[in-house]
């Protein structure tokens, strides 16, 4: 371990991924067919709809600046094509104060765990040399070693949020989301968050992770509960008479949130904070799989 708690989250992501077969995202397109194992992948029609001009960028092929475009001001524009874009992968973490909790002190937090699944997967990305950015951080999609350092800046500068589920920006159709979270947040504001990105197209999957505490209530006699996000306090003369209601009501929100994603054609897993890491990626890389080259 270093002196640098962020350095050494960074250093696991990449020791846990390493490990793994590369991982190949693909959000479902429409009529088309990826082989195995290639990338870089081209399509005509429909794919090449006009998304977007941006800056030119270290790397850029020269071939696909847009001169004409370029030619309106003093900066270099790449033109990019609504099918290049759905080549990305958005990733987001929740990294509200419910996030810090940890049951016990030999077990990450869900934060932690949450940055380090996403930074695997991000690492997972790359060797794959897909294009994929951090979702809300302005930053353009890249692929790379370098796109995968300025992704691990970006989520590493930013410890805390108040959002404990993404807010809505526009992304191109048949887009691609992985989104990391507690998702204990109501249901309403997940069913409407969910439903707007996929209204908009975009193909994603949620991982909730929990903290194995959060799932057992293991707790018994006289227990006071806090909560950390100004939810206030509630006591509990008896913690084990509360366990198999409490048990019930989660399995029922994680029913709900099965639902809501089973709806908007989205994926969602299960991960809990004593778990390795190495089980939740590789069920996210079966998951993602079998969608591979339809729509």
């Amino acid at each position: 371990m270093s002196d640098d708690p962020a350095l050494d989250i960074k250093i696991h992501a990449e020791t846990v991924a390493a490990d793994l077969p590369a991982l190949l995202i693909n959000a479902e397109r429409v009529a088309t067919t990826v082989s195995q194992g290639v990338h870089g992948r081209r399509r005509v029609g429909q794919g090449e709809t006009f998304w977007q001009f941006r800056r030119y960028e270290t790397g850029d092929s020269a071939a696909a600046i847009d001169w004409r475009q370029s030619a309106k001001s003093r900066r270099l524009y790449v033109r990019e094509s609504e099918w290049e874009a759905a080549q990305t992968t958005w990733l987001w973490r929740d990294a509200s104060p419910s996030m810090n909790y940890a049951s016990t002190p030999d077990l990450p937090t869900k934060a932690s765990r949450a940055a380090l699944l996403l930074l695997a997967t991000a690492y997972l990305l790359m060797r794959a040399g897909e294009r994929f950015t951090l979702l809300g951080s302005g930053v353009s999609a890249r692929s790379g070693r370098g796109a995968y350092d300025r992704l691990a800046e970006s989520l590493l500068e930013q410890q805390s949020a108040d959002d404990s589920f993404p807010a809505f920006e526009p992304l191109p159709r048949y887009a691609q989301m992985l989104i990391f979270s507690d998702c204990l947040s109501p249901v309403e504001d997940i069913r409407d968050a969910v439903g707007r990105f996929a209204a908009r197209g975009a193909a994603g999957h949620v991982v909730q992770i929990l903290d194995p505490a959060e799932e057992s209530l293991p707790f018994a006699g006289r227990v006071r509960f806090e909560g950390m996000e100004e939810e206030g306090q509630h006591l509990l003369g008896r913690a084990e008479s509360a366990r198999g209601a409490y048990r019930n009501r989660l399995a029922s929100h994680r029913d709900t949130l099965r639902d809501i994603s089973r709806r908007a054609g989205w994926g969602f897993l299960t991960h809990r904070t004593d778990h390795s890491p190495e089980s939740v990626l590789l069920a996210l890389y079966a998951a993602l799989s079998p969608q591979t080259g339809h729509r």
